[in-house]
């Protein structure tokens, strides 16, 4: 009767402790994932999206932590995204040199 007892409790405690275990590692992937967000990096007019030099004011810490609080940070423009209106700017573009 008590080895059964022994064997439950210890049972018990491992289960416990697997949750325990799986709930403190998305807690602290959450946090993680939370602070790479920060990460400023990809909404920056410096940032190239090219693997080999991802920044070229600051290729060191380009997508890492340290980028958090850039202080060569330029927030990208977006008043010209969709292609359409990228067309007709070329367009409005090669009109104005054409009259000159």
């Amino acid at each position: 009767m008590i080895p059964q007892l022994l064997l439950g409790t210890f049972a018990w405690l491992l289960i416990g402790s697997l949750f325990f275990s799986f709930w403190r590692t998305a807690k602290e992937g959450i946090a993680h994932l939370k602070k790479m967000h920060q990460i400023p990096c990809s909404r920056c007019v410096f940032f190239t999206g090219d693997y080999r030099l991802k920044c070229t004011v600051n290729p060191l810490i380009a997508m890492s932590e340290e980028a958090i609080n850039c202080r060569d940070f330029e927030l990208k423009s977006h008043t010209l995204t969709c292609s359409s209106c990228k067309s007709n700017l070329t367009k409005n573009l090669s009109q104005l040199f054409e009259e000159s």
